[in-house]
């Protein structure tokens, strides 16, 4: 009875040594988990501090140092912006800075949704390659096939050949139209057919060829434009609905819309937009018919689910909305190894290759990348005219990140161009039959300025070779043998022989 009661004792004794050691162990493993949790929050807010305190102009002169992100945001007049960071397929951080809406005093916060303006072009071909494929539709035939309202004006500029959706996607289609200028709120809204057909109230030319389609890439917001209407021809749905249901939905983008305007969010969720001056645009914000182009409203912490979506769909990961089969094809540059693929831009720095698109609507700018593989991404959203900070703060987060070429900052030695040689430079070159590019100085600062668009200042790294601090390009004057220029050669992805007019 003895040895039994001492058996049970030293059972208990055991069970209760058993139980201390778990006790500690489990108190050692939440303690670690605890301390872990509180250093990667600590080295998250390390991270974001170093993005803030860490922009860089493209091109550094001198002692340049990094800036400040609320300084600049005061420098170029921005009311307010919103970005997040993807790493190792995860939003690392998503943070809003400035005012949403000034006027009525409503900050930027992670929610804040902005016009995604032409980053609705990624969305917009996500859905046509899930139509396509649900509806087993072929992406190279004539879009007149699925064109049912309208008809696209074949003419002899075409010279017979044919447009499909893979052009439509990628650029290669050979329209005219770049983008568009939106409705002010309260403005009578053309259909989608009158903006193609560029019939009153629309405010943009009708859409029609420059080029033989297949030749070369040629940005045109017109073209997706006449991939909007095929989608709503071939469902009979409204596009906003179509979207919604099929694409964002599945994504986990539940705080975006393309509807336009965006009825049904809460006006606080908004975000106005300003001009480069940092003025409010008239109603607030430009209404886009062509949701396509540039009519989606989300912020960055949904377009980071889109863009992870994308890279694990590519992996064979996931496949939510597209296949890894659907998500390698619209990650393909149509025509070359940089360049247009369908509805994204690809980028390849030596081998690091990111997928992206730039923003610019009345109001707005912005843009995005993910890489093709590691998970790693960023995206931008400003609610101004001004895009300059944008760069900047891809500068800075891609330094922080170490994402690979993504970072465009490099230290120049400025020259010094005689007088005379700059008023030689001064007139109008046209870069396409639609854009001239406007020379002009002000002192020693020399400025150009594309049709539609702001000036921008230009710098000389030579006597008669300049770059710019705001976007990747350069321009170079070419003398005949009398001296006088007879044209520029512009580089901006490709080159181009601008003459002067």
């Amino acid at each position: 009875m003895k040895n039994t009661e001492t058996t049970h004792l030293g059972s208990l004794k055991e069970a209760s040594q058993e139980s201390y050691k778990l006790t500690a162990a489990l108190v050692l493993f939440f303690s670690v988990f605890i301390f872990s949790t509180t250093l990667a929050q600590s080295t998250v807010e390390d991270r974001i501090r170093q993005v803030e305190n860490g922009l860089t102009e493209n091109i550094q002169t001198g002692d340049s140092a990094p800036f400040n992100l609320l300084e600049r945001m005061k420098h170029f007049k921005v009311q307010g912006l919103s970005i997040a960071v993807i790493k190792d397929y995860k939003v690392d951080f998503a943070k809003g800075y400035g005012f949403a809406d000034k006027e009525k005093k409503i900050r930027v916060s992670d929610k804040t949704l902005f016009q995604a303006a032409s980053i609705s072009k990624s969305l917009n071909s996500v859905a046509i390659l899930k139509l396509f494929k649900d509806r087993n539709l072929d992406l190279y035939a004539d879009i007149n096939t699925y064109l049912k309202s309208w008809k696209f004006p074949y003419d002899s500029i075409s010279k017979g050949k044919k447009i499909n959706m893979a052009n439509l996607l990628s650029h290669t289609a050979g329209l005219n139209v770049h983008g568009f200028g939106g409705y002010e709120a309260g403005k009578p809204l053309p259909s989608v057919i009158q903006i193609l057909n560029g019939q009153s109230p629309a405010n943009s030319d009708a859409v029609h060829s420059l080029f033989v389609p297949g030749t070369r890439q040629e940005y045109s917001g017109g073209g997706t434009t006449i991939s909007q209407l095929i989608l709503t021809d071939i469902t009979g749905q409204r596009y906003e609905n179509y979207l919604m249901e099929q694409v964002l939905k599945p994504l986990g983008m539940l705080s975006s819309t393309f509807a336009q305007p965006p009825l049904g969010i809460r006006q606080e969720l908004l975000s106005a937009g300003y001009d480069g001056d940092g003025k409010e645009v008239k109603g607030k914000y430009h209404i886009y018919p062509e949701q396509a182009a540039a009519g989606l409203w989300t912020n960055p912490r949904d377009l980071a689910k889109y863009i992870i979506e994308t890279q694990l769909a590519y992996q064979g990961k996931s496949a939510k909305v597209l296949d890894q089969q659907h998500t390698k094809l619209r990650l393909s540059p149509y025509m070359n190894k940089n360049g247009a693929a369908l509805g994204v831009f690809v980028e390849d720095y030596d081998g690091i290759k990111y997928f992206g698109h730039g923003a610019g609507n009345a109001g707005f700018t912005g843009g995005y990348y993910g890489s093709f593989e590691g998970g790693n991404g960023l995206v931008v959203m400003v609610n101004s005219d001004n895009g300059e900070i944008v760069q900047e703060l891809i500068n800075s987060i891609s330094t922080v990140y170490n994402f690979k070429g993504l970072s465009k900052t490099k230290k120049v030695t400025l020259a010094d161009v005689p007088d005379e040689d700059l008023d030689r430079y001064l007139g109008n070159y046209q870069l396409t039959p639609e854009l001239v590019l406007t020379v002009s100085r002000e002192g020693k600062k020399v400025f150009v300025q594309a049709t539609g668009q702001p000036k921008i200042e230009a710098f000389a790294e030579s006597g008669n070779k300049f770059f710019f601090k705001t976007i990747q390009a350069s321009m170079e004057f070419v003398k005949d043998q009398n001296g006088l220029i007879k044209e520029m050669i512009f580089i901006q992805g490709r080159t181009i022989h601008a003459k002067k007019l």
